[in-house]
């Protein structure tokens, strides 16, 4: 199988344990990312989003490291363990 790249708009909260992520949702193409992360970032119980992308090959499950599009708001410093 050919590698895809998957687009994803992923929204973080605020708790007492920090800035965590919310439910990752996929998009259609980058800019639906971007807009889909902007919304998230101004959405009540909502502190910020990333807008990203993760290309591989899904039937091996090899990716490489995701690509941040773009972010707005408050989001962890370290998204490594992501």
């Amino acid at each position: 199988m050919s590698e895809v790249t998957y687009y994803v708009a992923l929204p973080f909260v605020a708790t007492c344990n920090g800035i965590l992520p919310g439910e990752a949702v996929e998009c259609f193409n980058p800019n639906s990312a971007v807009m889909r992360a902007k919304a998230y970032s101004h959405k009540p119980g909502y502190v910020g989003a990333l807008a990203f992308s993760r290309t591989g090959d899904p039937a091996t499950g090899d990716f490489r490291d995701a690509k941040i599009i773009c972010s707005f708001g408050k989001v962890p410093n370290d998204l490594s363990k992501l």
